[in-house]
């Protein structure tokens, strides 16, 4: 296999990052780089990164259903009215990270995607307007980068709305992550999987061919 793809527990080829545990191989086959257009699940996705930097994704992902559960289920408009008591709990919370400035984050986050909500704007939408235009597959893991020039300006956009914690490292770790770029490596059985359901969803209807 090339440099970055590894057999997965079904000996299939994967990315590399995604088959050290069965998290990490559910995580990539069925989430990571297929497209999120939710204003509710990107905001969700931004806390998650947020949470995530400094740490292993894994932690985040066994950490999960505790954070849903912690965040009112990361709807925006119930985490902008959290005060006080509800950094205190949160801060009680060893399911979750926590680390105050983090929390705080996902707090104003909400309120700031709540503002754009009554402004009639949404989150998915502008963070869908950085997506890059189409691009060869990575082949290797040093095809793959960390920052890229649209991730910074997303990073700076959402900044400059309000957003917290979401320098271009963590703007990218979201594109990569909600569907913005394909960063599956050419040849990782989820890139193919994908491909193929877009190729499926392209074909007309039975029944509605010419001929």
């Amino acid at each position: 296999m090339s440099d970055g793809l590894a057999p997965g527990p079904d000996g299939a080829p994967r990315c590399w990052w995604a088959v050290g545990t069965p998290e990490y191989v559910r995580y990539h086959d069925e989430e990571w780089g297929r497209p999120v257009r939710d204003d509710r699940a990107l905001y969700e996705r931004l806390c998650l990164e947020a949470f995530q930097s400094g740490l292993s994704w894994l932690t985040i992902l066994r950490k999960r259903d505790a954070f849903r559960a912690a965040f009112a289920g990361f709807e925006p408009a119930a985490v902008a009215a959290f005060g006080d008591a509800e950094v205190a709990r949160l801060m009680a919370d060893a399911g979750i990270v926590r680390n105050r400035a983090k929390v705080d984050a996902a707090i104003v986050n909400a309120r700031a995607a709540e503002a754009m909500r009554s402004a009639g704007e949404s989150l998915a939408e502008l963070i869908w307007t950085f997506a890059p235009a189409g691009r060869a597959a990575p082949r290797t893991r040093a095809d793959v980068p960390a920052i890229t020039p649209e991730s910074t300006a997303l990073a700076k956009e959402l900044k400059r709305r309000g957003f917290r914690f979401v320098g271009p490292t963590t703007a990218y770790a979201l594109m990569q992550a909600c569907g913005l770029v394909d960063d599956h490596l050419a040849g990782c059985v989820a890139r193919e999987v994908a491909a193929a359901d877009e190729r499926g969803r392209a074909l007309p209807a039975a029944g509605t061919g010419g001929g």
